[in-house]
């Protein structure tokens, strides 16, 4: 089967998040016919690939899980490139990585390599479960490095940025809407704060000539209870992205400052920065074997959550950054064996 067919055959296997488990098992069947005993194992709806013998150990890394459809047919090729639910994000880089689990002369390389495919990365980082499959099997988290097959349009993305959701809240008095001088306007009050975040631009952050922004976002916004009642609180969820120099902690303080203008503030959820990896080896022989660009990682990816566990990782993978979440999601098809020879070159 080509990496084609392979990708075809993902896309067509629906996944959507919370649906892992169809999935999770195909990926099974057919690694275990060149994997034995307890070279597969399943946790959960994820699955790991491969073994620690004693070679250095090399992790392939990809989530399983796509977010919901649109409405998109099964896969089709037009002009090149392959469209459908995932292709980009990020069933290409699940071809490529089955494939390199497949071919003997990796498996019999000079690295210990171990794939790990994991479901719920598209939901809440709650719900991400590759921390609960680094928890099961410690010994992953000697990996000396990690390829996480994100899209990056075979660019290395490097490091990323880490996310913080948070509920800014506006408190006024409601009143009705033909007296509003006897109460307050909560969406008004937050007017002025709001256009500032508007007309706001991106803060740009150096680190080892990649240039990360800082960026803050107002995602969504509820308030209001009838058309004639002055509105007596008004909430938005404020997004942030911020640089690798930047702790969880000091990312918070940030975040605080900027919303000082709420009446109250919560932080929903956080995910920390990824640092930029110093020194490893194999990131500069993937930076020679695959000649490709570095780039900062704007978005979060599990680049983090890796680090977190002590295993240095970069993003690299065949499909398109822009591509993500489309409702007409594609890849072109020349990425796939890009990706996979460059890939298969660094890990042998």
């Amino acid at each position: 089967m080509s990496i084609l067919e392979t990708l075809v055959w993902l896309v067509d296997t629906p996944s959507e998040l919370g649906d892992e488990a169809a999935i999770c098992s195909s990926l099974i069947d057919r690694l275990s016919a060149h994997y034995e005993g307890d070279a597969v194992v399943r946790i959960g709806n994820s699955v790991v690939v491969g073994r620690s013998t004693g070679r250095p150990l090399l992790l392939l890394v990809g989530h399983i899980d796509t977010v919901p459809s649109q409405g998109q047919p099964p896969a089709f090729v037009q002009y090149e490139m392959l469209h459908g639910l995932g292709t980009s994000d990020m069933k290409s880089g699940l071809a490529v990585m089955v494939h390199l689990l497949e071919d003997p002369e990796v498996r019999e390389g000079p690295f210990d390599v171990v794939g790990v495919f994991y479901d719920g990365e598209e939901g809440p980082a709650a719900g991400n479960y590759l921390e609960q499959v680094l928890q099961t099997i410690p010994w992953l988290r000697g990996a000396e490095f990690a390829v996480v097959m994100e899209p990056t349009d075979l660019r290395i993305e490097i490091g990323c940025n880490g996310a913080i959701n948070a509920t800014v809240k506006f408190i006024g008095k409601s009143a009705h809407s033909a007296r509003p001088w006897l109460g307050e306007n909560a969406i008004t009050k937050a007017g002025g704060w709001l256009a500032e975040l508007h007309s706001r631009e991106p803060e740009l952050f150096d680190i080892d000539g990649l240039e990360y922004r800082e960026v803050f976002s107002v995602t969504k916004a509820s308030g209001g209870i009838a058309n004639n009642i002055l509105p007596p609180s008004f909430s938005l969820n404020l997004n942030y992205r911020f640089p690798p120099v930047f702790s969880v902690e000091e990312a918070v303080g940030r975040l605080r400052l900027l919303a000082l203008a709420g009446d109250e503030v919560e932080i929903v959820d956080r995910a920390p920065a990824a640092p930029v990896p110093e020194g490893n080896r194999h990131l500069d022989r993937l930076i020679e074997v695959t000649g490709a660009e570095r780039a900062a990682k704007q978005g979060w990816t599990d680049v983090a959550r890796l680090a977190e566990y002590g295993v240095p990782a970069v993003n690299y993978g065949p499909g398109i950054v822009a591509q993500a979440h489309q409702v007409n999601e594609h890849v072109p098809v020349k990425n796939l064996d890009i990706a996979f020879q460059n890939l298969k070159r660094f890990l042998t």
